[in-house]
């Protein structure tokens, strides 16, 4: 199952009009992203509050990302301060996979963003968030903090938001999208005897990725249709909910 490396932003200096800041904001999304990761299976690592950009930049290199995902928001030149509104969504110029999930979160922002016209994807060269990660890579600029109208957006749309973006990496991943989120709940698994198969995919086509013993207790994380998503002793893939009793 994927991984990402999730990257909050880390500039609690950057205001947003009618009070609060970037950092706190975008670690709002991260918060609500989180139950809808794990439904869907998708792992992650993430920065923590206090640390550099370089230090967060380390750490996904560190480890084998499938993409390193970066939330933040937009303010204007100090000419057009509060004028500007839209989410950009920007990815490395030369990378076709950061293109692929660039493309793929901006198309589904449209569907929540107010005015669609104004969310766009696009190329960079200069974003070291983009540039020097080994992982593909997205930086998501979510709305413009400085616009009065697109601040309030965010702080009303946090749940909105950290759905959309998932949705997208599932899309990504090219995985099934759980919408619905629930706790984890323990499971036994109630074959005849074999062990069930834990897969990449829910299909009996998918690669098998683990097996769970008769018998063996395992965490429950999701369901799509007839498939359960499960972590048993750190694997996390999709298994027959058939053979297994919550």
């Amino acid at each position: 199952m994927p991984t990402i490396y999730l990257s909050p932003s880390l500039q609690p200096y950057n205001k947003y009009v009618g009070g609060g800041d970037e950092q706190y904001y975008m670690n709002l999304v991260a918060d609500a992203m989180v139950p809808y990761l794990r439904a869907n299976g998708i792992q992650y690592s993430r920065n923590t509050v206090g640390t550099s950009l370089a230090q967060a930049i380390r750490e996904s290199n560190s480890g084998y990302y499938d993409l390193h995902l970066a939330l933040h928001s937009n303010a204007a030149p100090e000419h057009l301060s509060g004028k500007l509104q839209g989410t950009d969504v920007y990815y490395y110029q030369y990378s076709n996979a950061g293109k692929r999930a660039a493309d793929i979160i901006a198309q589904n922002f449209k569907q929540i963003y107010p005015d669609p016209s104004k969310v766009r994807a696009l190329p960079t060269t200069t974003l070291v968030e983009l540039t020097k990660t080994n992982a593909p890579a997205v930086l998501i600029e979510i709305a413009y903090h400085d616009n009065v109208q697109d601040a309030d957006w965010i702080r009303n749309n946090i749940d909105a938001i950290a759905k959309n973006i998932v949705k997208s990496l599932t899309e990504y991943f090219g995985l099934p999208f759980i919408s619905n989120v629930e706790a984890p709940k323990q499971g036994t698994v109630v074959t005849q005897g074999s062990p069930l198969n834990i897969r990449a995919r829910p299909s009996t086509d998918a690669q098998v990725v683990g097996q769970i013993p008769k018998g063996a207790t395992v965490t429950v994380l999701g369901r799509w249709q007839d498939w359960y998503v499960v972590n048993y002793n750190g694997t996390v893939g999709y298994a027959s909910a058939s053979f297994i009793r919550v």
